[in-house]
């Protein structure tokens, strides 16, 4: 099984890697500049569409972080995962390159950029919905299509099923989607004058939005922090580290498991750190452990390697 994302050399790494290649990989991470923690490291060029009464000045902004209530018990015992601030380093150094097609084609980087906030903020939440259980690579090329086509809240309504089927497929269920955009649409443009809510609540009342594409709506169009966005590499990844108090079955209790112990000021990263890891390294089938930083911590690497070990 080979990573077609994770390369060294023009080769291509595989899990049960070549021995001189997953050593030069090594040494490459390892000697790579140091990473200061716990300062959020965010994908280079992302330029979060701002709010129309904004001016254009992200790089002198921060992320609004938004207060969030939870039921705690009292007097209950802060636990955190033992050792995830050095598996979070090494991630950050096996993530240095930001060469996953999260960083070239996620949600950040399929919105108009010269559009007007309003169309931008649109265009955000269409990639989000268009990118459930589909790789980036078809969500970004979908969405090119789209955008030549005018994707603003007036074209997708003034387009029928058929041609909008067209213009997204074959992002996966995309009948369904075809549905959700334009549902979703006519709510935006009776109730929001074509905008997109600003807050979680609203985003969800939307047809076909969930927790995780509200989550990172919120952070990506509106630049406020409101909470996790976990998918499915955010979920399988935790699970394998070990970063939940107990194994969860969905990415709903990822979420709320992850947010009652990871300092907010790292919600923002998680999702993009965790996703091109996901992509390039700790895949889901056939993970790349042999050049993984934390495959002597990490419970699932060590697991591998035993059962290497087993069978040699």
């Amino acid at each position: 099984m080979t990573s077609p994302y994770f390369r060294h050399s023009g080769s291509v790494l595989t899990r049960g890697g070549d021995r001189t290649a997953a050593s030069s990989l090594r040494s490459k991470l390892t000697s790579s500049s140091s990473i200061l923690f716990p300062s959020p490291c965010a994908p280079p060029g992302r330029c979060q569409p701002e709010r129309e009464t904004s001016p254009s000045s992200s790089q002198s902004r921060r992320r609004t972080q938004l207060k969030v209530e939870y039921d705690t018990d009292e007097g209950a015992e802060h636990w955190e995962p033992p050792g995830w601030r050095k598996q979070w380093g090494h991630i950050r150094e096996m993530r240095s390159g930001r060469d996953a097609p999260v960083d070239q084609m996620g949600a950040e980087k399929c919105y108009d950029s010269q559009a007007p906030a309003r169309v931008r903020r649109f265009q955000v939440l269409v990639s989000l919905m268009l990118s459930s259980q589909t790789k980036d690579q078809v969500t970004a090329a979908a969405m090119k299509k789209l955008r030549a086509h005018g994707c603003t809240v007036e074209n997708i309504l003034a387009t029928d099923d058929e041609a909008l089927g067209k213009l997204i497929y074959p992002v996966g269920f995309w009948r369904t989607k075809v549905k959700y955009l334009r549902r979703t649409s006519a709510v935006l443009q009776k109730d929001f004058a074509g905008d997109i809510p600003d807050s979680v609540q609203g985003l969800i009342g939307l047809p076909g939005i969930g927790p995780k594409m509200a989550h990172l709506a919120m952070d990506i169009a509106w630049d406020q922090v409101s909470g996790i966005g976990v998918d499915t590499h955010v979920h399988r990844i935790s699970n394998r580290l070990g970063w939940l108090k107990n194994p969860t079955k969905n990415a709903e209790g990822t979420r709320k498991a992850l947010e009652e112990w990871l300092p907010r000021e790292l919600w923002s990263e998680i999702n993009w750190l965790l996703v091109g890891f996901g992509q390039q390294v700790c895949l889901p089938v056939n993970p790349l452990c042999s050049v993984c930083l934390n495959q002597y911590s990490c419970p699932s690497g060590l697991l591998t390697r035993a059962n290497i070990l087993v069978h040699t």
